[in-house]
């Protein structure tokens, strides 16, 4: 009994189909300038006189909505319980927080949704932040507040590292 073998060759069609993928594979690989590297910016100005760019221009994010707040915070920057208590309020940026400006600016980059708690189900890492632990309680944008912060998880270091400056810089992070 004898086999015979065949090979198959690819159609028309498959080589067509090769070819525009390695288009469009090569369509996203910029050109180079001289002396330059793959993360380097390419100038697309091709007018006489017109010199590529050498550094990239920053990707500034949308600056945040200002925000109105009426906080006491109360930080535990070792978990031994010896506290501090400050208060915050922004717009205007004020009470005897040490640094209301930072601190406003963080709650309006994040929101009022930092306050939440971590929901149900989530898995966060089992890593250990530190002892600290801060409350915050008051208003913010209108929206009652009453939230507790530690560094017990990799989801309580997220929440406690999006509004750091609300603690304060003797936070016990150094």
């Amino acid at each position: 009994m004898s086999r015979t073998m065949t090979h198959a060759w690819p159609t028309g069609a498959a080589i067509v189909g090769t070819v525009a993928l390695a288009a469009l594979l090569l369509a996203g690989c910029a050109p180079l300038e001289p002396g330059g590297s793959p993360d380097d910016p390419v100038s697309s100005d091709d007018s006489p006189g017109s010199t590529p760019s050498s550094t990239p221009s920053p990707i500034e994010a949308p600056p945040a909505e200002p925000v109105t707040a009426d906080l006491t915070i109360v930080v535990d920057a070792t978990g031994e319980g010896a506290t501090q208590t400050f208060t915050l309020t922004c717009s205007p940026d004020g009470g005897d927080h040490p640094d209301p400006a930072a601190a406003c600016a963080a709650l309006a980059q994040a929101g009022v949704e930092a306050f939440a708690p971590t929901p149900r189900g989530v898995a966060c890492t089992e890593q250990w932040g530190g002892p600290q632990v801060a409350t915050v309680q008051g208003t913010v944008d209108g929206e009652q507040i009453s939230a507790r912060f530690d560094r017990t998880d990799g989801c309580q270091i997220s929440r406690w590292d999006r509004l750091a400056p609300v603690f304060g810089p003797d936070a016990g992070l150094r």
